[in-house]
């Protein structure tokens, strides 16, 4: 029989499991929804429960359609929601909270004070980070301060902290591996990416006892086995990603210009720069693409906090679409005539960019606007913030050290997964706006093929980076099909849209009668 793999790919709205074969073709997929928790405005939360017990569910499903076992699974790879903070007490092995998400907003005053603090350009030059509420390092920070003897019982070493990677493998393995990769590491704000370690300086700024904090693996290394009770055999687990450089290897972006963006709840843009951890100079990322055999690997990353969150709030929120499929076909009826522009700043503004504080804003509404338009607006905004981010990139990677100099960044071909790459309309207004070629793979799922290509390549039955890179497939190529008139017109519009919102954000607050 085959080699068969399972990738687990935790994500923000739902848990899923994939069984694939050694093609990497998927045989058997389960996803069970995650609830979401909202406290507070700005406040976005997880119970760490939650995100285990969906996490085992998804793998019952997955191995059931699969027709197989646990036992039938040759290795185990794991992608998860970055930037998520779990703490969790060792001895009892009980989180002390609900897992603080990657959207919340509840640490932007810390941040602020360490901005206006002086902070920010030694924290980016080690982290590759901005000072953001969106990293896990204040979070940490905030749930030692806000429990109840939480501080005191992580300076004793009783307490331990994970991003979701690592709080699945201590579930998974029992509680003997705490653990994670460098590309989970590289976005805490604690982790200098530079020397691949976590860093002390970093440490004592954040207030985090280094006793909490999970030991740094290769993203493709032996991360333990799993525990015979909890799966019913044990398999060996050898591959950890977070979930945006997951889809970086499954979508085969090994060569140094080469660029995919995913669309889930959010949208990320890697670019992958090599060797060199290229600095931004316009208020991208600098991040750890994947590390292999000790090698670290950097790229670029833009991130836009909604993109798919965007439909679901015209769903959940406003009750004028029932699907994303639903979405894009209103968005095809939509009347051309009316110019209505979406900022969905909900949980502030993503690259390039970075105001937390801004909120989503309309523009351009009458009386003949609705559910079409909406529906039109919010995939618009998908592939407008995308432009901002493929731009920035654009001009950091032509201005690196490792860029040839024959390249030609503006055309650079983006490959593009996830969720919302199902939708033509969108991934042709992205290729309109762009004004460049978006590739759709035949897998979507590149995220958990990623994680999958990490364990099975570490177990020996998949190919190296080189076959991987052969075996990749276009479904479809999107090209450009509006004249440079409009693209200019549809930017303009957006420009001063972002412009208005931000103003928004800095406007004094209104007083109360």
């Amino acid at each position: 029989m085959d080699a068969r793999l399972l990738a687990l790919d935790q994500g923000t709205t739902s848990s899923r499991a994939i069984v694939f074969d050694a093609s990497l073709a998927p045989l058997g997929i389960g996803q069970v929804q995650l609830p979401q928790h909202f406290p507070a405005s700005g406040h976005v939360e997880h119970d760490a429960e939650d995100i285990w017990s969906t996490t085992l569910s998804a793998v019952t499903v997955a191995l059931a359609k699969a027709g197989l076992s646990a036992s039938d699974i040759a290795a185990v790879g794991i992608t998860n929601q970055r930037e998520t903070t779990v703490v969790w007490d060792r001895r009892t092995g009980r989180p002390i909270h609900r897992a603080i998400v990657w959207q919340d907003r509840r640490t932007a005053d810390r941040c602020a004070t360490l901005k206006a603090d002086g902070y920010e350009l030694a924290v980016t030059a080690k982290t590759g980070l901005v000072l953001d509420p969106y990293f896990s390092a204040t979070k940490i920070a905030w749930l030692l301060d806000t429990v109840d003897g939480a501080r005191a019982a992580a300076e004793a070493g009783h307490l331990a902290f994970g991003t979701v990677d690592s709080w699945l493998l201590w579930r998974l393995t029992g509680g003997r591996v705490h653990a994670t990769d460098a590309t989970n590491a590289s976005r805490t704000l604690l982790f200098d990416i530079h020397a691949g370690r976590w860093d002390d300086d970093l440490l004592r700024l954040f207030r985090v006892p280094r006793a909490i904090l999970p030991e740094v693996r290769d993203s493709r290394s032996d991360f333990g086995i799993t525990d015979r009770a909890i799966l019913g055999a044990e398999i060996p687990i050898l591959g950890m990603a977070g979930d945006q450089q997951a889809a970086t290897i499954g979508q085969a972006c090994f060569e140094p210009g080469m660029m995919k963006a995913t669309y889930g709840t959010g949208c990320f843009a890697l670019l992958n720069t090599g060797t060199e951890a290229v600095v931004s100079r316009n208020r991208l990322l600098t991040t750890i693409a994947y590390q292999l055999d000790g090698e670290r690997t950097y790229a670029l990353e833009g991130a836009i906090f909604i993109a798919g969150a965007a439909v679901q709030w015209l769903r959940d929120g406003l009750g004028v679409v029932a699907s994303g499929a639903a979405c894009s076909a209103l968005a095809a009826d939509a009347d051309l005539t009316q110019e209505v522009v979406l900022v969905p700043a909900f949980t502030g503004l993503g690259a390039p960019h970075w105001v937390p504080d801004a909120r989503g804003a309309l523009f351009g509404l009458t009386r003949n606007t609705g559910p079409a338009e909406l529906a039109r607006a919010a995939l618009l905004s998908v592939a407008n913030q995308t432009h901002d981010l493929i731009a920035a990139a654009h001009a950091d990677w032509a201005a690196s050290k490792s860029a040839p100099s024959h390249a030609t960044p503006h055309r650079t071909v983006l490959r593009v997964d996830g969720g919302m790459a199902a939708s033509d309309f969108t991934m042709q207004a992205l290729a309109d706006i762009l004004d460049a070629p978006v590739d759709r793979p035949r897998v979507l799922e590149a995220t958990a093929s990623g994680a999958a290509w990490l364990a099975g390549s570490a177990a020996g039955v998949l190919p190296d980076r080189a076959g991987m890179m052969r075996a990749w497939r276009c479904e479809r190529r999107f090209e450009p099909a509006i004249p440079a008139s409009e693209r200019t017109r549809r930017l303009d519009l957006w420009r001063r849209a972002v412009t208005a919102t931000i103003a928004m954000s800095a406007a004094p607050p209104a007083r109360s009668t």
